[in-house]
């Protein structure tokens, strides 16, 4: 555990902690990054994990999906919001509308969607029926 916590960039102290006792926001996150990095799971889905986060605490996050993503396990990251995008390259964009993909790309669509709204690009590219 000590050896990911470093990779990780974790401060040993926190394998001294109850889960989450007296985290913060931004400690939770990294503590779940930690919890993943030793479940080395197949595939995780990481919810809204961006949410909440200041600048540092996003780049530290972002770092640690990065040193772990990588052909043994894949990643379905969900996010409302372009930030993390700049830091984790989505390898495909996908946009779900009442549970539903309703346009796929690469990662420039979640650029343009930041650009332009989800709204503008989905009645555009995703059509009525909204299925890509």
């Amino acid at each position: 555990m000590r050896d990911k916590m470093a990779q990780l960039e974790m401060d040993r102290s926190f394998a001294d902690r109850y889960v989450n006792e007296g985290f913060s926001g931004g400690e939770k996150k990294r503590n779940e990054i930690l919890q993943m990095a030793m479940l080395e799971p197949e595939m995780a889905v990481l919810d809204e994990t961006d949410s909440g986060l200041d600048v540092d605490a996003l780049k530290i996050v972002s770092n640690g999906i990065n040193k772990l993503r990588g052909p043994q396990i894949g990643m379905v990251l969900i996010t409302h919001y372009h930030r993390i995008l700049n830091l984790v390259a989505p390898d495909i964009t996908h946009v779900l509308v009442n549970g539903r993909i309703v346009l796929s790309g690469g990662p420039e669509l979640a650029v343009r969607i930041d650009a332009e709204g989800y709204d503008a690009i989905i009645h555009r590219d995703g059509g009525e029926a909204g299925v890509a």
